[in-house]
């Protein structure tokens, strides 16, 4: 029987929109998500982008690949993420959604652009949450970062990713959402322009992010080369579908990730479908 969850770790989530727990997968289930892990970035799917520089791989990114949601449907009913998140949020059921894998490597992949994964998927309500799972000690300053309490308030149009010099490019640019800041800019001028959290992180811990806030993840360097991170994402009973701007025919409405399933839902649906598994 697992000890119940201390209830300032359920309020860091709702006001903080992410948490850190720790020795959350014991050593086999860690072997299994590491597995899981090498298996995608081996077989990748049709999302996925390589960042290479000369020979060496320096940074994969894959995302709800069709090649492996068999086997992760499997290993998720065998993780105690369902619970986990069903205790988080007050849920009665959690559901599986799709993974996301992220490989830096070579000690020189700077970071991730500052973004909100709800700008170009259409989900909303409290029950969203991300678990990110990383394969070897991630210090704090080369750890996943987020905008504390940012989930809960503006929802900014996308990054484009277009323009390299230009972080916040917009991935919709009507109007509709308002641009993103840039946030490194700004912290560059004065760290503590932005309430960002972190944390030191070693394997077997878990970082759950509601995937409204803004976030993103810092460069890898010589004292910490390489970063592998599996994330895992889930919805419960308090997740409804949101439209996405039109403007954007790649993205319009439905997003790219199930959009077939997504095109039959409508605004403020309850975000469900056969194809993804309940896991509690």
């Amino acid at each position: 029987m697992e000890p119940p969850m201390d209830e300032s770790v359920r309020e860091a989530f709702r006001n903080d929109g992410a948490v850190l727990i720790e020795d959350c997968l014991d050593d086999a289930q860690l072997a299994q998500c590491r597995e899981a892990f090498d298996w995608a970035v081996a077989n990748p799917g049709p999302y996925v982008f390589q960042g290479l520089d000369g020979t060496k791989l320096q940074t994969h990114i894959d995302n709800a690949n069709p090649l492996a949601k068999d086997r992760l449907d499997d290993l998720v009913s065998s993780l105690p993420l369902g619970r986990l998140f069903a205790d988080l949020w007050g849920s009665e059921h959690v559901w599986y959604f799709a993974e996301e894998v992220f490989l830096k490597a070579g000690g020189k992949s700077g970071r991730g652009p500052w973004h909100q994964d709800t700008a170009n998927l259409p989900w909303a309500g409290e029950h969203w949450g991300n678990a990110w799972i990383s394969f070897q000690h991630i210090p704090k300053q080369n750890s996943l970062e987020i905008v504390r309490s940012s989930h809960r308030g503006i929802q900014y149009d996308g990054a484009s990713f277009a323009d390299p010099d230009d972080p916040t490019d917009p991935l919709y640019g009507d109007g509709t959402l308002p641009r993103l800041p840039n946030i490194d800019a700004e912290r560059a001028v004065d760290p503590d322009a932005y309430d960002v959290i972190s944390w030191e992180v070693d394997p077997g811990d878990v970082v759950v992010l509601h995937p409204r806030s803004l976030h993103g993840g810092a460069g890898v360097d010589a004292g910490c080369p390489d970063r592998h991170t599996l994330v895992l994402r889930f919805f419960g009973d308090d997740a409804t579908f949101r439209p996405l701007p039109e403007s954007n025919p790649r993205y319009a409405r439905n997003g790219v990730l199930f959009a077939e399933e997504m095109a039959k839902l409508n605004a403020g649906d309850p975000f469900r479908s056969p194809i993804f598994r309940k896991v509690v």
